[in-house]
């Protein structure tokens, strides 16, 4: 897919992140990943990301990374565009761009450099470095460490021809403004916030109207309900789903560090789609975590 064509391709629409299939060794599982991206596809997302942080891409090594890009493509890589992570230092996101590539990836989401602080500078040196490593269209989380401005995305724009995509997961509101205002239709504008949802309204009021969804993976017909809402200003359904699962949802979510992945595959075993446990540094929700979930999915009518 042309980088242009990936652009216009998740411009609208819901995204969402699958996770990542692990047996009760902890290794991953080709099969029952294929099954649920079966499973995913005709939803209609408009693109899907793989290995990323919902698919516990940090916890993955690079040849199982190459894997779960390589999986997907073959499972609904014609249906929906798959979007590889690329991620840790410059030279890895550069070798994980290529192989994404190799195997057959629509485009890129760089995920923040490893670790260290840097200046503005030196991060735009990263994202540099990463685009002119491979062809496809690439999306830039803004997240953590990698923290840019207008000024910064400008220069990026006029270097980096295949940097199709700003992703905000900090909520800086006066940032999100500028870069939108400046930078106009340069970019595919997406929300990245845990639990996006949440923020949909508000962004969609600053012109970004996309973005990825996490609980796709267990209940994609609320994701899309409420996608839809947000879209046609349907505030009574917003508000109603937000008031009936999305808060009480959020603060499941925040009783345990790490549990924004957790509470996912916690959703997705309870609707009968498991993927198994979460890898370490991660730790799985606990019983009564997974019965309080388990009502709020009940409430919706197990939408699956």
């Amino acid at each position: 897919m042309h980088f242009q064509a990936l652009k216009q391709a998740v411009s609208s629409g819901l995204l969402s992140f699958p996770i990542t299939d692990f047996n009760e060794a902890g290794d991953f599982q080709p099969d029952s990943y294929t099954k649920r991206l079966e499973w995913l596809a005709p939803y209609g997302a408009s693109a899907l990301f793989v290995g990323g942080g919902t698919g516990e891409g940090f916890s993955l090594t690079p040849a199982e990374h190459e894997q779960v890009v390589r999986t997907a493509v073959a499972a609904c890589g014609k249906q929906v565009p798959i979007i590889a992570a690329a991620a840790y230092g410059t030279r890895i996101a550069a070798e994980m761009a290529r192989a994404a590539e190799k195997n057959g990836a629509a485009g890129l989401l760089l995920l923040p450099h490893y670790l260290t602080e840097t200046s503005t500078e030196g991060v735009c040196r990263h994202v540099e470095a990463v685009c002119a490593a491979t062809s496809l269209g690439v999306i830039v989380y803004n997240r953590n460490v990698c923290r840019l401005n207008a000024d910064a995305l400008e220069r990026l724009a006029e270097k980096c021809p295949n940097l199709i995509g700003f992703k905000d997961g900090v909520g800086e509101i006066e940032n999100m403004v500028s870069i939108r205002h400046r930078l106009g239709d340069r970019f595919a504008y997406l929300g990245g916030l845990p639990t996006a949802e949440v923020y949909a309204q508000a962004y969609k009021a600053m012109g970004v109207d996309v973005y990825s969804s996490a609980v796709f993976n267990f209940i994609p017909r609320t994701a899309l309900t409420f996608y839809k809402a947000v879209a046609e200003n349907d505030r009574e359904t917003t508000a109603r789903l937000l008031s009936e699962f999305f808060l009480p949802y959020i603060a499941i979510r925040n009783r345990v560090p790490g549990y924004a992945v957790s509470i996912v595959k916690a959703g997705a075993s309870i609707v009968g789609r498991s993927a198994g446990g979460v890898r370490a540094p991660l730790v799985d929700c606990t019983a009564r975590d997974r019965e309080d979930l388990g009502e709020l999915i009940e409430r919706l009518g197990r939408q699956t």
